[in-house]
């Protein structure tokens, strides 16, 4: 089941500006010490860290609550698995959030997508809850 859905659309001259005007304090206020190395190794360094944001963003509206309700920036974080696919991580007031909206005997995966075509990077989350029987099963799913 769908437990909840978020999108968010970020213009990457905008993170580029805050970046040159902030620098680290931007840095360290929004982004996990992994998200900043992934940005910096990248050639597209402001469109990584635009994904990442838009990403945050989607999360906390997927969560139900926008960034209120004390969620902070680093309480969701951007891994991405070997393929390259983008892993979304929650702790603190977001764990917590996610535990509270995801039934009993279910389990929550949050799945995230990012892309971008200059000036604009793109964010989507859909947090969905499993039966914890089908989520331990290691199935296909298929459409019915």
């Amino acid at each position: 089941m769908i437990l909840g859905i978020g999108t968010d659309l970020c213009n990457i001259e905008r993170i580029e500006r805050v970046l040159d005007r902030y620098g680290d304090r931007f840095r360290n206020r929004v982004f996990t010490e992994t998200e900043q190395r992934k940005a910096e190794r990248r050639r597209d360094v402001a469109g990584t860290y635009a994904k990442r944001w838009a990403a945050k963003e989607a999360c906390s509206k997927a969560l139900g609550t926008g960034l209120r309700m004390g969620i902070a920036w680093k309480d969701m974080a951007v891994t991405n698995l070997r393929s390259g696919q983008p892993v979304m991580h929650v702790t603190g007031w977001a764990a917590e959030r996610l535990a509270e909206m995801t039934p009993e005997g279910h389990v929550a995966t949050i799945h995230v997508t990012l892309t971008d075509d200059h000036p604009w990077a793109q964010a989507f989350v859909v947090i969905e809850a499993l039966p914890e029987d089908d989520a331990a099963r290691p199935t296909t799913r298929r459409l019915a």
